[in-house]
């Protein structure tokens, strides 16, 4: 295969420059169709980033002859849902984190994969950043020793759409979205702990709602146990005040710590008793390029995208375990 096809069902916001221009960036990609139910905005989209084809249906674009591979980006509402169709018709799919609502779904998605033999990848686009690369690099090298730890916290004011009723997102919609904030933002911390520590074998965790402007949780304390027996501790809060803010996470081993944050891109920093050293590493244009590039070089036989069905299903694992206390 010289160009893998793709096509997106749900070209929205996350589309428009996190992930969409990078289908026809990438080397051998090429974004062939793109699928919103409004079909003046796929109109729109397909026109602004020269789609061929656009459609109102996700099932015509999944049976089109001419896409390889379907980009699902839908709210997780969607998410099993299309992602079973596409793989039912022969096609592999890459679709948007978290990647069910519930573990269920996300089983469902796992066994529709076995049974045609088809990939499933999952947008933890994380795993492919050099940011993040950097800090995986320092621990298989043992800067730190053996890994201890692992503290992470972040703290957020409530965005505009929370501060008025009528305004709230479909973040914060159970039926849309599985959960709340926890579940749209700390899916990306708690898939980076473990890509980066390994499997947790076991969380705990208590979820409360303190702000009362939504129905969703919008405050979260978890502890982690990893594989290796390292343990770990989060506290996440969506509602905070803005002097709080905070988006930070440390990893405490016997010769030191790794500080680095998960959506801030602060300076990674390697801190031992006798220094501290610091790596920059910039916020890329398009955050999914490089994990969309790998599942295309897997798709044509030269690499392998570090971010599957598997990987992404334990995620929801996780949450559900903390949100069960």
């Amino acid at each position: 295969m010289d160009t893998v096809r793709w096509g997106i069902i749900g070209c929205g916001d996350v589309c428009e420059v996190k992930s969409g221009p990078a289908f026809y960036k990438c080397d051998h990609s090429a974004l062939q169709a793109v699928m919103r139910r409004d079909a003046e905005k796929a109109a729109d989209f397909a026109r602004r980033h020269g789609v061929p084809r656009f459609y109102s249906d996700a099932r015509q674009l999944i049976d089109d002859p001419e896409v390889d591979i379907v980009y699902v980006a839908t709210p997780p509402a969607g998410h099993a849902e299309w992602t079973v169709r596409a793989l039912q018709a022969g096609k592999p799919v890459y679709v948007e984190k978290p990647m069910g609502r519930t573990y269920e779904e996300c089983r469902q998605m796992l066994q529709a994969a076995g049974e045609r033999h088809r990939k499933l990848w999952v947008a933890y686009y994380r795993r492919s950043l050099p940011y993040f690369l950097k800090v995986k690099e320092l621990l298989e090298a043992r800067a730190i020793g053996r890994v201890q730890a692992v503290r992470t916290a972040f703290f957020r004011p409530p965005l505009a759409c929370d501060l008025e009723k009528d305004l709230h997102t479909w973040r914060v919609d159970r039926a849309i979205a599985g959960g709340g904030y926890f579940y749209d933002l700390a899916s990306h911390t708690i898939d980076l702990l473990m890509f980066l520590l390994g499997d947790i074998v076991e969380a705990r965790g208590i979820a409360s709602n303190v702000g009362c402007r939504y129905e969703a949780e919008d405050t979260v304390g978890a502890s982690f146990l990893f594989r290796s027996g390292a343990v770990g501790s989060a506290i996440m809060c969506y509602v905070s005040s803005a002097a709080a803010r905070e988006d930070s996470t440390e990893i405490i081993g016997e010769k030191g710590s790794i500080r680095f944050s998960t959506f801030d891109f602060t300076p990674v920093e390697w801190i031992t008793p006798e220094k501290t050293e610091k790596f920059h590493y910039p916020r890329p244009q398009h955050i999914q390029q490089q994990m969309i590039q790998s599942i295309v070089d897997e798709m044509r036989g030269a690499g392998q995208c570090p971010s599957t069905g598997e990987t992404g299903s334990r995620v929801n694992r996780v949450m559900e375990q903390v949100f069960a206390g």
